[in-house]
């Protein structure tokens, strides 16, 4: 009899897609954030080269990233190996997915709390370090509380960007059921195996569900945090 509920094996896969998700945004959110404010604020010679970098994942195919990610950290090579012999092993581990995941993410990350950082006043920031702040109190109290529909919108993009990323994680992690299928690997399984339509098309319910309450839930905290921002 089918069923129209997912399978164990199915919300293995939802679970493990958002342990993911939230790992690989969590972890890189405030490498992001420090990353867009040296992009919007840094005046240095190379900036434009760093801008380059931090982007290359949007045009590089996923494969390649995941592909580059498993020479790096593959048990054989040396900074894998190095890793590992403290504890810290990413390929083929679903830490390597989130890791994965957040590198693929972290572009759309940074470019959405960059704008932000760049559409505070300036002049807001120069009053706050003449009445004796320290950057770090300037960011903290004016620039940071500015640009936060920035900052949510950037993790948000990341988030979800981490929910479909596929190719880059097939490549460094694999498919491993329980361990690295994600959503995205899941439903390609199934799509190849025979009888697996049904279960292939019901993880793309429960992906796409999951986006829309994403985004549903970012567009209500920013518009809670503008409200207080104005009042």
């Amino acid at each position: 009899m089918t069923t129209v509920w997912p399978g164990p094996e199915e919300w293995a896969a939802v679970l493990l897609s958002l342990k993911v998700a939230f790992w690989a945004t969590l972890v890189s959110l405030p490498f992001g954030i420090g990353m867009a404010l040296l992009l919007a604020r840094g005046r240095f010679p190379g900036l434009g080269l760093l801008n380059v970098a931090v982007h290359l994942p949007l045009v590089l195919p996923p494969v390649v990233v995941g592909y580059l990610l498993l020479l790096a950290l593959s048990p054989a090579a040396p900074l894998g190996s190095a890793l590992a012999s403290v504890g810290v092993v990413f390929a083929f581990r679903w830490t390597g997915a989130a890791l994965a995941a957040a590198v693929m993410g972290f572009p759309l990350m940074v470019r959405a709390i960059r704008l932000a950082i760049e559409a505070v006043d300036p002049g807001l920031e120069q009053a706050a370090a003449t009445l004796g702040a320290s950057r770090l109190r300037v960011f903290a109290t004016v620039t940071l509380p500015l640009a936060l529909p920035g900052v949510l919108a950037g993790a948000v993009l990341a988030f979800a960007k981490a929910m479909g990323e596929f190719g880059a994680t097939i490549t460094f992690v694999s498919n491993i059921p329980g361990e690295t299928r994600t959503l995205p690997s899941a439903i390609y399984a199934f799509l190849q195996q025979p009888g697996g339509d049904g279960a292939a098309l019901r993880l793309v319910v429960v992906s796409v569900a999951v986006a829309v309450l994403a985004v549903l839930a970012s567009e209500w905290l920013a518009r809670r945090m503008m409200r207080r921002a104005r009042g």
